[in-house]
């Protein structure tokens, strides 16, 4: 596909005539969607998500370490973000920047906030030892709708993930070799990112309509619908029927990115 060039003002005219720059739906996301597990071997569990040109990577690292003050008999969960310079040649070395640092927080919030892991069952001693759960999100390309790929990512990450060998008595790691022990899942969480650009709502956006976007809320919700985390970008206001509406898309098409995962992940049990 020729690169094309921006215009947020051919943008915007077509969103306000329900079309967009390269012919899709307004709430229709690129194809092709697919999701890959267990791709890393040093990763306790790990996943790869394209959405169209989108590429995200997730891994899932496990450690054990002495539990917070205020929480003695909890694990806990730390998500991480870098946008590589391959993916993006907008993005730099170096430590994490702003958009780096939301797509983590958004990500983190979608699970920690849903109560996706059963904590306490990560905890072997309580105020002593309790498993940690990292997970690493790494861009490969980012063609827009990194939110809603690297949410899924990681969930696809801590679906496949299995506990790493461990002597309860010294606490000593095997990395190299995984129990059949999966982690204590209580909800699956998925993110969408519903655009307003030009009084009309889009999902999936594409770098282009990333730029020129008036306002965006993504949501993160689960196979019951209960909403986990809601966080919003862009200048412009919303009303409060648009967040409803914008809400409901999101809901909606959650629905058809948690098929997907699910018919996914049971070709890759295969």
């Amino acid at each position: 596909m020729p690169k094309m060039i921006l215009n947020k003002e051919t943008i915007a005219q077509l969103s306000k005539e329900n079309q967009r720059l390269d012919g899709r739906g307004m709430l229709e996301y690129r194809e092709p969607i697919q999701i890959e597990t267990n791709i890393s071997w040093t990763a306790e569990g790990s996943a790869r998500v394209q959405i169209g040109e989108t590429v995200v990577l997730a891994g899932v690292k496990m450690s054990l370490d002495k539990p917070y003050n205020d929480t003695p008999d909890e694990g806990g969960i730390m998500v991480n973000a870098e946008l590589l310079p391959l993916s993006n040649p907008d993005y730099e070395p170096g430590p994490p920047g702003i958009k780096a640092v939301e797509l983590a927080r958004v990500t983190d919030r979608g699970i920690r906030e849903s109560k996706a892991i059963d904590l306490k069952k990560l905890c072997l001693q309580p105020g002593e030892k309790a498993w940690f759960v990292t997970i690493d999100i790494i861009t490969l390309n980012d063609a827009g709708n990194l939110f809603d790929a690297s949410t899924l990512a990681a969930l696809a990450a801590l679906k496949s993930a299995r506990f790493p060998v461990a002597d309860p008595a010294t606490g000593a790691i095997d990395y190299r070799q995984k129990t059949e022990e999966r982690l204590p899942l209580l909800k699956e969480p998925v993110g969408v990112t519903v655009c307003k650009i030009n009084g009309n709502f889009l999902v999936d956006p594409s770098s282009e309509e990333e730029q020129a976007y008036d306002a965006r809320l993504s949501v993160a919700s689960d196979d019951k619908g209960a909403i986990s985390a809601i966080q919003k970008g862009g200048d412009a206001p919303l009303s409060i029927e648009e967040v409803s509406q914008m809400i409901d898309i999101a809901l909606d098409k959650a629905k058809f990115l948690r098929k997907i995962l699910s018919k996914e992940l049971g070709k890759n049990q295969k």
